[in-house]
């Protein structure tokens, strides 16, 4: 049985970003993920997990300026510096939170910046990431995106991950598969879940079209649910989708997929 964990970026978003923590908890879920964490002390994270008894099971390296359209910084050759920097920002949160975990977002390829030169920067920042997460017992993680919902991402298909992770070389680097992301680049889900399983460390999911709940859309999946308890993935899958209504409203696809029972009413 999958185990599912609580995107607190895009579920409970009725609720401030703290009081996410207990609402995941009262809806059953086990552990949480979110994209960032560093507008908040890591005190003040470390405090609802324990309170909750949550596990955190991935965040992801500052991203730059994300109000201003940076999507990661991994691919610029301009911002080397500024990328080292926020991978010691991202440990420090990593090892109080006591996540295993970090994502790197490749960022979108800057103008101008021809996409081999992006690669190669892209490929040395992944090896100085991993070899500073490397001495703390951190895997790193990079996700492919389509590039209809970031246009310009640099990092888009499943093989171009794989081939990624093989050029860095690196034994703490694998691959965040994002279900309702490859359907829209790729499609064939389970031939390509089969084919780089060896290298994926977490799932994440929504349906297509409109990044909803699982149930609303054309992924069977119970069909890939069965998959992966057939492949023996044990880790965890991140929900990662945007409520049609209230996100509790929204819970019932997990019973129904037998992922989960019903969510009991607050008292």
């Amino acid at each position: 049985m999958p185990k599912l964990a609580a995107n607190l970026s895009t579920l409970f978003n009725e609720l401030s970003f703290l009081d996410r923590f207990g609402a995941a908890r009262v809806a059953g879920f086990d552990a949480v993920e979110f994209l960032f964490p560093y507008a908040f002390e890591p005190e003040q994270i470390a405090r609802r997990l324990e309170r909750h008894q949550l596990q955190l099971v991935l965040h992801n390296l500052p991203p730059g300026n994300w109000a201003e359209g940076d999507r990661g910084m991994a691919c610029d050759p301009r911002r080397i510096g500024e990328f080292q920097d926020s991978v010691a920002l991202a440990i420090e949160y990593a090892l109080e939170l006591g996540v295993k975990q970090l994502h790197c977002m490749a960022g979108k390829v800057p103008p101008r910046v021809p996409r081999k030169r992006a690669r190669t920067t892209y490929v040395n920042n992944l090896r100085f990431a991993a070899r500073a997460l490397g001495e703390h017992g951190l895997s790193l993680l990079i996700e492919p995106i389509n590039d209809r919902d970031m246009p310009g991402y640099f990092l888009t298909g499943s093989a171009q991950a794989a081939g990624i992770i093989a050029e860095v070389d690196m034994p703490n680097v694998f691959m965040q598969y994002d279900i309702y992301h490859m359907q829209r680049m790729e499609g064939e889900l389970a031939d390509t879940i089969r084919k780089y399983l060896p290298l994926i460390r977490h799932f994440q999911l929504a349906d297509v079209p409109g990044r909803h709940e699982p149930g609303t859309g054309e992924i069977n999946y119970a069909f890939l649910f069965r998959l992966l308890d057939e492949l023996g993935y044990d880790g965890w899958i991140g929900c990662e989708y945007a409520p049609r209504a209230g996100t509790v409203e929204g819970l019932g696809w997990r019973s129904e997929l037998g992922v989960a029972p019903p969510v009991q009413p607050a008292s």
